[in-house]
């Protein structure tokens, strides 16, 4: 599976100088949203957390690019460390908080983290680093060659750190780490019984997917050149936690095909009806949840399972 995992990051690099920029440019930010996903698929899918605060770590991650490119002489490929580092540290001290209640508790402070962060961003005493309500603007990041457009190098980037992103992802889940995590989102108690700390193991997990989703708003903030207050606001949350059930909550696969499904898949509505696009989205997605209640990778999975028993010889 990493080879063919491996075949397709470089053939779709590859067929990346076969588009016209606009369209590399919606396809890196759907590789965006993926990385934001894996770091979802940790969180919700591995260690069984429940969290609204994904816009928030999203923007700190925005705030930090944006920050370190209009107000300090570093380059803004320096963002790329300390976006992730920045987000590990908010969803560590956030998982320390909430990961030892239960679900709605965690739910609750997730939320009043998520719906804070943007009035924060406008307070007086920082406003002059985060622009207040008038946010910052910021450069792209510059292709290391002159042979490479902005929009393709940005894509390349993306996608190579995407794959480096899920490789990272894969071996943490596959290992002892991994399986601590499952554990304590089984049962805490019988986790706890065989000596894992349910309450570090989960901050631990808040944590990598704070840098995930950090590393994710980075690069947006970079592609879009702005950041601003309203960016970040609850609605993006309850989106990306679509992108999470439909792609599938418990597959790095799925983190994917959510990225594809929340860049296209508006699109697709919006040209059903314009007037009816979000009533049309609000059906498609409930039908899909409840048609691939494991979303769109695990409904492959078994797809694929029933082909090879029907295929296997008696």
């Amino acid at each position: 599976m990493r080879t063919v995992w491996t075949m397709g990051f470089v053939a779709t690099a590859a067929l990346s100088f076969c588009f016209p920029d606009f369209v590399v440019f919606r396809f890196t930010q759907a590789a965006i949203w993926a990385i934001a996903l894996v770091g979802l698929v940790i969180l919700c899918g591995v260690s069984g957390q429940f969290s609204f605060a994904q816009a928030a770590l999203y923007g700190i991650g925005g705030y930090t690019a944006a920050i370190l490119g209009s107000q300090t002489p570093l380059s803004l490929y320096w963002a790329l460390a300390l976006a992730p580092l920045a987000g590990y540290a908010a969803g560590y001290g956030l998982g320390r908080i909430a990961g030892g209640h239960s679900l709605w508790t965690q739910a609750l402070v997730s939320y009043a983290f998520a719906i804070a962060f943007p009035q924060l961003l406008r307070w007086r005493l920082i406003e002059q680093w985060t622009g207040g309500v008038q946010g910052l603007y910021l450069d792209s990041l510059a292709p290391p060659v002159g042979w490479l457009t902005g929009d393709r190098w940005a894509f390349l980037m993306t996608l190579a750190l995407l794959a480096g992103g899920l490789w990272l992802a894969a071996n943490l889940i596959s290992g002892r780490s991994g399986r601590a995590l499952m554990a304590a989102r089984d049962h805490d108690l019988a986790a706890a019984a065989q000596g894992i700390e349910v309450v570090r193991v989960r901050a631990t997990a808040s944590g990598i997917a704070g840098a995930y989703l950090a590393l994710a708003g980075c690069l947006s903030a970079c592609q879009f050149g702005f950041v601003g207050p309203t960016n970040y606001n609850f609605a993006l949350s309850v989106q990306m936690l679509f992108g999470l059930v439909v792609g599938g909550m418990q597959s790095l696969a799925g983190a994917v095909v959510g990225g594809l499904f929340l860049q296209f898949f508006p699109d697709i509505t919006a040209g059903l009806g314009k007037g009816l696009s979000a009533l049309l989205y609000a059906v498609l997605l409930i039908a899909a949840m409840v048609a691939m209640p494991d979303g769109v990778a695990g409904a492959a999975r078994r797809l694929a399972a029933g082909l090879r028993r029907r295929l296997r010889p008696a």
